[in-house]
């Protein structure tokens, strides 16, 4: 039985992440338990506009697929297939019938899914449709460092020095994230990344999430945790979540587009624009439905908020989307 001195042994962080997030009893894998919905709120926890959204996505991909028989939606990251469930509740009638949804997630199966949703650790080998990433590549462990050292940190979130990087790690930092200091490695979201896309045989890979680009990263970095909807110590003891901003740009590959949610969702048809005030005197009843409608589209553009996140659009043998987005820096 180990000691209470051999269980403080600090850790490179990618590993104390990757225990502490997907280990034994991990706060990601533990049974039983509320999902990331019990802890933080996502675009997809904050209004059923962002599923429709992401349907009218699917709707894109598959007319530039030239509809298919069989059409793939691929939810990297899925929680407890949430976002699945919205979009497949949102396409028309025919398209749904036609889609292979396929929830990637390393928890356990919830009870009571849509069984005509696949569940599984990683992607399906060959994919033809869209896979989307919700939230994923934050929540993929990567290395802290600090004037040329890796951070080590124990359980209970004391940090200390440890040894040189490696050439791989130093190679990524000179190219990405110059400057000496606190730094986030973000090797592992880029092979993460390009491992899912490589599943993609046609169509459109889209990661979303809170980003940060080789021009602005934080002097300071940005490790944080959470834990039932308030931020906490990134405390990497399983008792709560530990991420980190992702660097989209490093993750970008040949084609890619980068841009905000707020521009994504807006060429989704996506608006915070109130309704007219005249509906509200021949349907006031819809008028009040357009009204929530335009705060939750709202909150899901907020320069300040959720519409500030990053959309890493990657097409595989299809026409980029949007065809007037910025294209991903190298």
């Amino acid at each position: 039985m180990s000691t209470q001195g051999e269980r403080m042994i600090p850790v490179r962080w990618r590993a104390a992440m990757e225990a502490a997030l997907y280990g034994p009893g991990g706060f990601y894998v533990r049974p039983g338990g509320p999902g990331p919905a019990g802890h933080f709120r996502t675009s997809v926890h904050a209004s059923g506009l962002y599923a429709g959204a992401v349907a009218r996505l699917l709707l894109r991909v598959d007319a530039a697929l030239g509809h298919p028989p069989a059409l793939d939606l691929v939810d990297v990251g899925a929680g407890r297939g949430e976002l699945l469930t919205g979009v497949l509740a949102a396409l028309p009638a025919r398209t749904a019938a036609r889609v292979r949804p396929y929830a990637v997630e390393r928890a356990e199966r919830p009870p009571g899914l849509d069984p005509g949703i696949g569940w599984g650790a990683a992607p399906p080998e060959r994919t033809t449709g869209l896979l989307f990433a919700n939230e994923w590549l934050d929540n993929v462990p990567l290395e802290v460092t600090e004037d040329g050292r890796y951070v080590l940190v124990a359980p209970d979130g004391t940090e200390t020095p440890g040894g040189p990087l490696d050439d791989a790690d130093r190679a990524w930092l000179e190219r990405w994230w110059p400057g000496g200091g606190r730094a986030e490695v973000g090797r592992t979201r880029d092979e993460a990344w390009a491992a899912a896309v490589a599943t993609v045989e046609r169509g459109l890979a889209v990661a979303v999430d809170y980003a940060h680009v080789r021009e602005a990263r934080p002097p300071y970095g940005t490790l944080a945790g959470f834990r039932a909807g308030r931020e906490v110590a990134p405390v990497p003891d399983g008792g709560c979540d530990v991420t980190a901003h992702v660097a989209l740009d490093a993750c970008a590959g040949p084609g890619a587009v980068l841009l905000t949610q707020r521009e994504a969702l807006a060429a989704l048809g996506v608006s915070g624009a109130r309704p007219p005030l005249a509906l509200a005197s021949t349907d006031p009843a819809a008028y009040v439905r357009a009204l929530a409608a335009a705060g939750e589209a709202a909150e899901l553009t907020s320069a300040a908020g959720l519409g500030a996140f990053g959309w890493l659009v990657q097409p595989v043998g299809i026409p980029a989307w949007p065809g007037d987005g910025g294209a991903a820096g190298t």
